[in-house]
């Protein structure tokens, strides 16, 4: 019945202990819980959302996860609901030891954005441990002579439990020579005294058994014994005297195995073996017996293990000596240890976001830790930087913690992570520091317009090409990654509207391969322009623009084309060249043009067939006819020349023309045209009917001036020479009959025609002889050899040779002023 009421009662105490959650926000912010002992794995602690102030699913949609700052989390949290548990059953005296109180500590971190609670639990101690003695039996020798109210102490009993729960007194079993009183330690349990109450009579009873009880104060209590034998020894008079009650010293917490910490004394007053003193570090605690030892014969307490300020700071040492009569004596050493720049700060990185956008703005949390230096009396202050020139910075947020954030604007195409050392370093002396590593990556967003290699392209093609040929490429860099990179090619269309562009060119928008569509025509169009736009993958997408030109190259596809002398039939007369000119004389000119450039057209003449090839002569490089000797009686009157016109290109074209020159004596016949029946209308191109419509127009009116001078001169010689009497018939065509052409024996037509004759100065030079007729033909009859005259003409009998001589002497007339 007492275990069941006890069962109950201490269940009743866990629950209490459950219900008691203390939640507090402190001055840094940081939330407590308070937990017992042994609570088992899944136990619920405490709604941090509700805590936090935070709605039911904020936590699972901000990522919350614990951090704990040891190796371990002994906690578990439910994102959904914001329940915290315990993850594992706790045991206070294996987390703390008999550190009071028990506090665990813990970050809830949330990301997106990111931000750290603290938090801690309290572990309450409940009595799961029962007070041990390290040694249950005891032996403890008190000579006889022991006077009244000596003190002998005992070794603690060891209880794992703190506070109330922890060892509370000791108890004697009755006997009639000692009582029992309890003292305590300014550094661990309480220890037992036996004091003797009556003198001790080896004779009547040389040995007593007595049972001590130590005692906790949980409830129910828990106890544990040890059985005490006290041997009672013969007579010794003296007991070992120390130097001092209590010795002091102080001992570095660095300071190595075997360093000497303090020197105890006794002195005993007996002689021989009763003098001989042995020191021994009895009843002691395990961790004094772990962490020093004594020379027995010296008394020089040492080091025998390492010392740490933040675990123990200070310790309370027995020391025992014993005379060779078994007489004892207690002394005690108090060590201080002190504390010293031993441990390097330690830095705890509790969340890092990365990678992080190149376009973060400023004073963007990259990264949340925490330092701490076990070292409490020196090296406290903490100073944290950054060793590289980075563009972060480092924040305090609280007491210890610290967040890392975005100090300048972050380009991934120039550094595309970072590996950030955090240097902690402590104010020592010694100066001690801990560098962390962080490393951060910058990810990629759309902010590099692609670039092309050139400002501008020019590229060509040669007229007359397949359709859909190669003629180029342009490309564009973009510096981003990924999509962002990703460049596309397109032709925009012209600010003007006209969409011609588009049925030339055609773009590969993969890799700006440039391809013709139909076939170029350098006559038609010599060259055009276009402008292409490089447009990335990214959102929102970025892009450029560039103008190529093409230049078209010409081909030699086009023949020469001659301008004059017209090969259509459409002039009245041809050439006329008197018999009397001079070797050199210019007959004519030919002029041809070629549709091409360059090479292409550059034009010579030749002289391809001829009635009489060594009559006349054709300049290569301009095409004008000049005669090669004087013409001769015997030289037929009609000379036919086919001339060559031929381009420079590879290979040549060319095109040929026709004349009709005809040998006349000094301009007395007239200008015939013999047509040319094998020739049949051709087609001309409208750009050289223009062109010959606009030099006619031209020459017309250039003529129209030379012939109003020429009429005035000839008007005022007229007027003086009065003897020479020049009468001339004017007709409007000269297209006679080939029958009607009958040559006399000396050469002259049978029938006379006047004319007038408009012709440049006379030098033969001239490049163009123009015939201007302005009175109709006269009908001829068939002749015989005999001139007949026309009625009513009042031509005297030999007015052949007047006529002649007229002819003649306008012929030199023409000479002069023409």
């Amino acid at each position: 019945m007492a275990a069941a009421h006890r069962k109950r009662l201490q269940s009743r105490q866990v629950g209490s202990l459950l219900l008691f959650l203390c939640v507090s926000l402190g001055s840094a912010a940081t939330i407590r819980y308070s937990v017992a002992e042994e609570m088992e794995s899944g136990s619920f602690v405490a709604n941090v959302a509700k805590d936090l102030g935070l709605e039911v699913g904020t936590l699972a949609a901000r990522g919350a996860r614990l951090v704990s700052e040891g190796n371990k989390m002994h906690f578990r949290l439910h994102r959904k609901t914001g329940d915290l548990f315990v993850k594992e059953k706790l045991d206070r005296e294996s987390l703390c030891g008999k550190a009071d109180p028990c506090v665990l500590h813990f970050e809830i971190v949330l990301v997106e954005p990111l931000q750290s609670f603290r938090a801690e639990v309290r572990v309450f101690d409940i009595n799961d441990n029962a007070p041990v003695f390290p040694n249950k039996e005891p032996l403890l020798k008190i000579p006889e002579s022991t006077p009244v109210g000596s003190r002998f102490p005992l070794q603690s009993a060891q209880d794992l439990d703190v506070g109330l729960n922890g060892l509370q007194n000791y108890t004697l079993s009755a006997n009639a020579y000692f009582h029992l009183h309890t003292r305590f330690r300014s550094q661990g349990p309480k220890y037992a005294e036996l004091v003797l109450d009556r003198p001790l009579d080896r004779e009547q009873q040389p040995e007593v058994n007595l049972t001590v009880t130590a005692v906790d104060g949980g409830s129910p209590p828990k106890s544990g014994t040890a059985h005490v034998r006290v041997v009672v020894l013969d007579v010794n008079d003296h007991v070992p005297q120390f130097s001092r009650l209590v010795y002091r010293a102080q001992v570095p917490e660095d300071r190595a195995n075997g360093s000497l910490v303090a020197t105890v004394t006794a002195t005993d007053l007996d002689e021989g073996s009763n003098k001989e003193i042995t020191y021994s570090l009895a009843q002691n605690p395990e961790a004094v017996l772990q962490t020093f030892q004594i020379d027995s014969d010296t008394g020089e307490v040492r080091l025998r293990g390492p010392l740490d300020f933040e675990a123990i700071e200070t310790y309370d040492i027995d020391i025992q000596a014993t005379d060779g009569g078994g007489l004892s004596a207690h002394s005690k050493v108090l060590v201080e240890v002190v504390d010293v720049n031993d441990n390097p700060p330690e830095v705890m990185v509790s969340s890092v976001s990365s990678p992080l956008p190149e376009d973060a703005p400023l004073q963007t949390v990259v990264a949340l830790f925490s330092i701490r230096d076990r070292d409490i009396r020196v090296g406290g202050r903490i100073t944290c930087f950054l060793r590289e020139d980075v563009p972060f910075a480092v924040r305090a947020t609280f007491r210890n913690s610290y967040s890392l954030v975005t100090e300048r604007g972050l380009d991934r195409e120039d550094v595309s992570g970072y590996n950030i050392t955090l240097v902690a370093v402590d104010t020592g002396p010694p100066t001690l520091s801990t560098e962390t590593v962080i490393e951060v990556l910058i990810s990629d967003i759309n902010d590099n317009p692609p670039v092309f290699q050139e400002d501008s392209y020019i590229l060509t093609v040669r007229e007359n090409n397949s359709p859909a040929v190669f003629i180029g490429k342009v490309h564009a860099e973009d510096l981003d990654l990924g999509e962002n990179a990703q460049v596309t090619y397109s032709l925009l269309p012209p600010k003007s509207g006209d969409l011609s562009v588009f049925a030339y060119i055609s773009i590969n928008s993969d890799n700006g391969k440039l391809y013709a569509l139909r076939t170029m025509d350098y006559e038609a169009i010599q060259d055009f322009q276009f402008v292409i736009k490089a447009t990335d993958g990214g959102f929102p997408s970025l892009s450029s623009q560039v103008t190529v030109r093409v230049v078209v190259l010409d081909d030699n596809d086009n023949r020469p084309m001659i301008l004059y002398p017209l090969q259509n039939g459409t002039l009245p007369c041809n050439d006329l060249v008197p018999r009397s000119a001079e070797t050199g004389y210019l007959v004519t000119k030919v002029v041809a043009v070629d549709g091409d450039s360059g090479q292409n057209s550059w034009l010579s003449y030749h002289l391809l067939k001829a009635t009489d090839s060594g009559l006349f002569s054709v300049r290569q490089q301009n095409g004008e006819i000049h005669t090669l000797r004087q013409i001769s009686e015997r030289d037929p009157m009609m000379q036919k020349l086919i001339v060559l016109v031929q381009d420079h290109g590879q290979p040549a074209l060319s095109t040929t023309a026709s004349l009709n020159i005809l040998l006349v004596d000094g301009f007395s016949e007239p200008y015939l045209q013999f047509p040319d029946p094998s020739k049949h209308p051709t087609r001309v191109n409208p750009s050289t009917r223009y062109l010959v419509i606009s030099l006619a127009v031209l020459s017309f009116l250039f003529l129209l001036s030379v012939t109003t001078i020429f009429i005035i001169h000839i008007y005022q010689k007229i007027k003086h020479r009065e003897k020479i009497t020049i009468q001339e018939h004017f007709y409007d065509d000269c297209n006679f009959p080939n029958h009607l052409v009958q040559g006399r024996a000396n050469g002259s037509l049978s029938q006379p025609c006047p004319y007038e004759m408009c012709s440049a100065t006379g030098t033969g030079t001239s490049e163009f002889r123009f015939l201007k007729r302005f009175m109709p033909n006269f009908p001829f009859p068939l002749g015989t050899g005999e001139v007949k005259t026309e009625a009513g003409s009042g031509l005297p009998p030999d007015s052949d040779r007047s006529r002649s001589q007229g002819s003649e002497g306008h012929a030199r007339i023409s000479d002069d002023y023409m």
